[in-house]
């Protein structure tokens, strides 16, 4: 039977990898981390969205390992605020953006990896995505690829998956493929993306600013602003 985990923020990244998996495994389990991050809001998007999908998940706590000057952990620090896509673009250019927590995702599939195997499953899937413009090199194809491997050499097998639906697809894209899985729409009303940790989103960090530049392009009216509308 083919298995998977997937890597679920509440994010709108990892909830299209999470209704992917549902067509492309037969048996699907979902973990979330509390590392730390200031908002509780999207690990309570997690949960509602594994719900949801009627999958089993598992949230781990880690809050006071991952150290970093990153505002989605660090009090201390602000998040950048955005007028548009365009302007966004040219004020990050080749630099990683600032809400990028060193190690996170290294960390994360590390111990995915553990659980995993706890159930017997091989393969994780996660929605880390090189095509996103904060330059996260945790994000990108070539770090997935090492840490597949680094996983297989320290168990010492050569089976092990990390599958990356998203990665080499744009958001307009990875909104597309959205379109056509059964349920993955309604689960995106549902999702979290802001760094500010708001509801309705605050439409100005890079997350909100690049979320709703997937859906203009789609030329889909977001979900999760459909739903903030008639609350």
């Amino acid at each position: 039977m083919s298995k998977a985990m997937v890597v679920l923020s509440g994010g709108q990244d990892s909830t299209i990898c999470l209704y992917w998996a549902l067509i492309n495994y037969k048996e699907v389990k979902a973990i979330s981390f509390n590392y730390g991050q200031k908002h509780n809001i999207e690990l309570d998007s997690a949960k509602k969205i594994a719900k949801m999908a009627n999958v089993e998940h598992t949230i781990i706590n880690v809050p006071d390992i991952l150290k970093s000057r990153s505002p989605l952990t660090n009090k201390n620090e602000q998040l950048e605020e955005y007028k548009n896509y365009e302007q966004m673009d040219k004020i990050i250019g080749d630099r990683v953006e600032l809400t990028f927590v060193p190690m996170r995702n290294a960390f994360f599939l590390t111990l995915s990896a553990n659980i995993a195997l706890s159930y017997d499953i091989k393969t994780l899937v996660t929605g880390v995505c090189q095509q996103d413009n904060a330059n996260y090199p945790d994000c990108r194809k070539t770090f997935i690829a090492s840490q597949e491997n680094t996983i297989n050499f320290a168990l010492g097998i050569y089976d092990f998956k990390i599958e990356t639906p998203l990665m080499l697809l744009s958001k307009k894209d990875s909104i597309m493929l959205a379109t056509k899985i059964k349920g993955c729409m309604d689960a995106l009303a549902y999702s979290h993306t802001c760094y500010a940790g708001v509801y309705p989103s605050c439409g100005k960090c890079h997350a909100c600013v690049l979320r709703a530049q997937g859906f203009k392009e789609a030329g889909i009216e977001d979900p999760l602003i459909v739903r903030s509308k008639n609350v």
